[in-house]
């Protein structure tokens, strides 16, 4: 029994923030009930964002609106407020908020907490590379994602209409930055969609488009290991692919993208998916970090050395209690993270109740990769699997991962539909700007002009 009434502060609503605030409203449903415990989740944005998915609904097999999961409908026992944390006083248990409300009257709120549970996530990690902030592309979100679907579409649109060599030549070059998950998959799956849609275009070929992934280290997609990533390499510069090892970004202004092997590509299309970094708001807190800027967590996931305060996920140094070399800390990846978050649920239940605190341990299982329809890597408990087994194993495991059945449902039947039909080639890039083409009739200036746009999308 919780001897009183505790507020559970969740900042994020990520995959660790939605499973510990979905395992909480389990675990104390009975103190819920009694008004005994109150959970309050602060979230930018009012959705958990499946990030697997991205890659395919850029390439349109998914629908954006089902890579996301409502965190109102999931979390109904928790106060859901839309907002950011922008710094956290653990000694006095308060978070400062900005919401939307706050930040048009231009004041913060602060709110009290009895447990605090941080999991804001991570941040793109970026450098300073000339041009990379003007013309970069992100690719962590489904608002970029269904951006960038629009955006490779809509080059394809420029290289058809236009008689300019040079035009033509920037609009069907594809520079993605970055041989992690990330960069891999959202070349391949947009590779794929492009070549497809090529079909439809009376003087766009797909070797006509030049798709180019850039690797500072000598190895891409390093989680399914030496093998696998050089069988990936190999597959994608059959597909006329351009992948340069131990090569980096240099610059890229202008439009014009300038490697550290002197190579240049002018391009419109500069996607940069190379690494994530802790989120800002760790500096702004007085919690334990490590020189990474990470929390230090200990096994149970409490943050070292301050009590009431949990995290996981990207933003927490967990140690890996099933590593044979001591020190050793677990991936900071969504498999780790959603079974760190129903640990960290369970044991925020138990020190409300004076029980013993769940020790998180688990060796990794493996690792499944998308390069396409019907293309895939995957390393599984020591298995490789290649080609149309990798990928149908990519899907059943994402398929199960996936929160609610409602999703679940949604997501195979459109697999199923995309399997009998053919795919979606329109380009929906003025849902960016809806008021535009009203501005413009009003008589005003267009917010966003294509020739203002340095990325190019209308």
């Amino acid at each position: 029994m919780v001897k009183e009434r505790a507020r559970i502060l969740v900042v994020g609503g990520g995959y660790v923030g939605m499973y510990t605030a979905l395992r909480l409203q389990r675990e104390l449903k009975q103190e819920l009930r009694r008004g005994d415990v109150d959970i309050t989740v602060v979230t930018p944005d009012p959705y958990m964002t499946y990030q697997p998915f991205l890659p395919e609904a850029a390439a349109g097999s998914i629908s954006p609106r089902h890579v996301v999961v409502p965190l109102r409908r999931v979390l109904d026992q928790c106060h859901v407020v839309v907002g950011e944390v922008t710094s956290i006083d653990h000694a006095v248990r308060t978070a400062a908020v900005t919401t939307l409300a706050t930040a048009e009257e231009g004041r913060t709120e602060l709110i009290g907490y009895d447990e605090l549970v941080l999991a804001p996530g991570s941040v793109s990690r970026t450098l300073p590379i000339p041009g990379l902030a003007e013309y970069g592309i992100g690719f962590k979100t489904v608002e970029e994602a269904i951006g960038l679907r629009n955006h490779v579409i809509e080059q394809m649109d420029i290289a058809s209409s236009t008689r300019d060599p040079a035009i033509r030549d920037a609009a069907l070059t594809f520079v993605f930055v970055g041989g992690g998950y990330a960069g891999v998959e959202a070349l391949a799956e947009l590779e794929d969609m492009a070549r497809y849609a090529a079909r439809y275009y009376h003087n766009v070929r797909p070797e006509d488009m030049k798709w180019i992934l850039v690797e500072a280290s000598d190895r891409i997609l390093p989680e399914v290991g030496e093998e696998m990533g050089r069988y990936t390499v190999t597959q994608l510069r059959r597909r006329n692919i351009q992948v340069l090892l131990g090569t980096r970004l240099e610059s890229c202004t202008d439009r014009v993208a300038v490697l550290s092997d002197g190579q240049r590509f002018p391009t419109r299309t500069l996607v940069w998916t190379a690494g994530v970094k802790p989120h800002p708001l760790l500096a702004a807190t007085d919690l334990p970090l490590t020189a990474r800027g990470r929390l230090k967590c200990t096994a149970e996931l409490t943050v070292d050395g301050a009590p009431h305060a949990w995290a996981a996920g990207d933003a927490a140094s967990v140690p890996d209690v099933t590593a044979a070399e001591p020190g050793t800390e677990t991936a900071p990846n969504a498999q780790h993270a959603l079974r760190q978050a129903r640990v960290l649920g369970s044991n925020i239940a138990h020190a409300l109740r004076g029980e013993p605190l769940e020790t998180y341990a688990h060796q990794y299982a493996g690792s499944v990769a998308s390069l396409g329809l019907h293309k895939g890597v995957a390393q599984v408990y020591g298995r490789k699997l290649k080609g149309y087994p990798a990928w149908f194993m990519h899907r059943v495991y994402h398929l199960s991962r996936v929160p609610t059945f409602n999703r679940k449902a949604r997501v195979l039947a459109e697999w199923i539909l995309a399997g009998l039909f053919k795919r979606e080639i329109v380009s929906l890039g003025s849902l960016e700007h809806p008021r535009a083409e009203f501005e413009l009739a009003a008589g005003g200036k267009p917010p966003h002009s294509p020739s203002g746009d340095p990325k190019g999308s209308s």
